[in-house]
């Protein structure tokens, strides 16, 4: 069944309006009567009935339930800013997965050292990739993309459990989890990893060391891999 994000619902109908009525009448060319799933990014679907198509598509909602693709975990990947375009993939992915949010962050090792004025314009960006995989994977929730923030600053946002993957050392996800956490913020470096003195840091605060296997992965893959493998642990894999 065609889904879409739409604006907070109340009420029994729901109004769409710009790209996504026109997808639904251009491309995907729906008529009246045929069903459609609406979800206002708060984590409810609404099961609805196409009324009327064009410019504006007005839909009848006929039932509210809770959705069923977000995960119980709520994880928070906090992200040493990589070079190119990496981080672009690395949220499309992170978001698929089921990330709830992605606060970038800018340690000693990063290459990539954007301005504020280039970094704003990046953030839209990532925000618009991070609805697009959004809508793509049936999520609940459109995750979100935070400020730009430095190393000090993210530890003020700590969730309750948080973990930096370290390549020289760390325990396994199964021996750091129990599988009843309902926040897990994860810490992953740029190309260059973390500084001794930044885990050293966050080792102080209350994140503790983990790894992610004997092999050295890059930084577009080790987010992947542990958000994986903390869903996997936590029950939604």
């Amino acid at each position: 069944m065609p889904r879409f994000f739409t604006d907070p619902i109340e009420g029994d109908l729901a109004l769409i309006q710009g790209e996504d009525a026109a997808h639904i009448s251009r491309s995907l060319r729906l008529k009246p009567g045929e069903a459609i799933t609406l979800c206002d990014g708060s984590g409810w679907d609404y099961e609805g009935v196409i009324l009327s198509t064009g410019e504006t598509v007005t839909v009848s909602i006929e039932q509210k339930i809770p959705s069923s693709t977000e995960p119980r975990v709520k994880i928070t990947l906090f992200q040493a800013m990589p070079k190119g375009d990496k981080m672009e993939t690395i949220i499309q992915k992170a978001v698929e997965l089921g990330a709830t949010e992605i606060v970038p962050i800018l340690t000693d090792r990063c290459i990539s050292r954007p301005d504020s004025k280039s970094m704003a314009k990046k953030i839209q960006r990532y925000q618009k990739i991070a609805l697009e995989a959004a809508k793509q994977s049936g999520r609940g929730v459109i995750p979100q993309i935070r400020p730009l923030c430095t190393l000090q600053q993210a530890v003020e946002q700590l969730p309750e459990t948080s973990l930096v993957f370290y390549e020289k050392g760390g325990a396994r996800l199964c021996e750091l989890l129990d599988g009843k956490e309902e926040r897990i913020g994860l810490f992953v470096g740029s190309e260059g990893g973390f500084a001794p003195e930044e885990i050293q840091f966050l080792t102080q605060h209350g994140v503790q060391a983990a790894t992610l296997g004997s092999r050295i992965l890059r930084c577009e893959t080790a987010p992947l891999c542990g958000i994986s493998v903390v869903l996997s642990l936590t029950g939604d894999i």
